[in-house]
């Protein structure tokens, strides 16, 4: 890359630092308003127009993106939205990092960007188009606006990115497993720069009908806004969202040999699976727990190091009170927890990039946001969950904890500069 970026010689493990963040949520577009609204606790799920007439008929939608670029504006109509969305986290986090890619020839740098579902707005839209219209109606640009890669790649096009580029996919945790991914390269001296994250824009008819009859989906279609109940004793499932968070990864002498003082560490990745159930995880939480403690020992950490947890916590009743068990079982000194989903929703593939952005936050501001709707957690959970207000607290090192149908469990290490 030049310009006083690393010759790609490996380093120890502890040296990744996240440098840039962005963000596009249902609470706003961009990373600000997000934390704002997280710490208020204001819920953002409400009535949703396209899934009238459905059972569950409300989700937390993230807000349209402004294109400022022309050349990007027309690119618009090949692109699906998780796609677009994508772009904007991106976008801002690179901002924020201070890179301009205009100053790089872009073989140094990676993305590695996790997704879910893909562009199924455009699978449910085009395939009801050929059923109305034939098959010659169908656009000739269905198949690279659908392709869950194509947020990786929009993105590595958009900026000049000719390092490695990878879409990962490993359910609601894809948005950690990239994180991870990218960890590996920057240590492997594979690159110099990675923006990694997640994105996910699936709230579609299809999507939640199959949400709401496996079970997943809260019912509470009379107060959509407190339907997203993490950890608490009346929660009966999750509210479908919408997101894209990015993260800017680099190791942290480079961050600093040009200026720039890394907002925290990367220090930890790990990950496992259950494979128990296609969907239902381990009632304990107990091969969750391999993911933690194989985080810990990546960032040469001990349980007892770590002042706070920014849990995975959808609001289902089983994967709450496995993720409970667990928390309470590896740290038992009692960390801050929190789940931002109380006002974001669950935005499955994002969500690992969502809450890894947040937990920068808090390391970064010694202040953990509460978690929406949840007044108090469950009398069996054993957790020193954070509720109704933000929480001043010094945050050295965090854990944030993703799990994904298919058994996938990652847990990534956040730690002070």
């Amino acid at each position: 890359m030049g310009r006083g970026y690393g010759g790609g010689s490996a380093v120890t493990r502890a040296d990744i630092a996240v440098t840039g963040l962005g963000a596009v949520t249902p609470a706003g577009a961009g990373v600000e308003e997000t934390w704002r609204r997280v710490c208020a606790a204001a819920p953002t799920a409400s009535r949703d127009a396209e899934l009238a007439g459905l059972p569950v008929d409300f989700s937390c939608r993230a807000p349209e993106v402004e294109v400022a670029d022309r050349a990007r504006r027309r690119q618009l109509w090949r692109q699906d939205r998780f796609t677009r969305i994508a772009l904007a986290a991106a976008d801002e986090a690179l901002r924020d990092a201070r890179l301009d890619p205009s100053a790089w020839d872009g073989v140094r740098v990676g993305t590695a960007v996790g997704c879910s579902l893909g562009g199924a707005g455009t699978w449910e839209a085009e395939f009801a188009r050929m059923r109305r219209e034939g098959a010659e109606a169908v656009s000739p640009v269905v198949i690279p606006r659908l392709l869950p890669n194509m947020a990786a790649g929009e993105v590595a096009l958009a900026l000049g990115a000719r390092g490695p580029s990878l879409a990962v996919s490993t359910a609601c945790a894809s948005g950690a497993s990239a994180l991870a991914v990218a960890r590996d390269w920057l240590a492997a001296g594979l690159c110099d720069v990675v923006l990694a994250g997640g994105t996910e824009a699936a709230v579609t008819p299809l999507v939640v009908s199959g949400f709401q009859r496996a079970g997943a989906l809260s019912a509470r279609t009379g107060d959509p806004a407190a339907a997203s109940r993490p950890f608490a004793a009346d929660s009966d499932g999750f509210v479908m969202a919408e997101a894209a968070a990015v993260l800017v990864l680099e190791r942290a002498a480079d961050a600093r040999a040009r200026g720039v003082r890394p907002r925290a560490l990367l220090a930890g990745c790990g990950t496992s699976t259950d494979a128990l159930h296609p969907t239902a995880p381990h009632p304990e939480g107990r091969f969750a727990e391999l993911a933690v403690t194989a985080a810990l020992a990546d960032a040469d950490l001990g349980p007892g190091d770590v002042d706070h947890v920014n849990a995975h916590a959808t609001s289902t009743p089983l994967g709450d009170a496995a993720e409970a068990s667990m928390i309470a079982r590896v740290f038992g000194h009692g960390p801050s927890v929190t789940s931002a989903k109380g006002v974001l929703g669950h935005s499955l593939g994002a969500a690992g990039a969502v809450e890894a952005v947040l937990t920068v936050l808090s390391i970064e501001r010694s202040a953990v946001p509460p978690t929406a709707n949840t007044d108090a957690p469950a009398p069996e959970f054993d957790i020193d969950l954070v509720t109704k207000a933000v929480r001043e607290q010094r945050v050295g090192a965090a854990v944030s904890n993703s799990f994904g149908f298919g058994g996938h469990n990652v847990s990534v290490v956040l730690r002070a500069v």
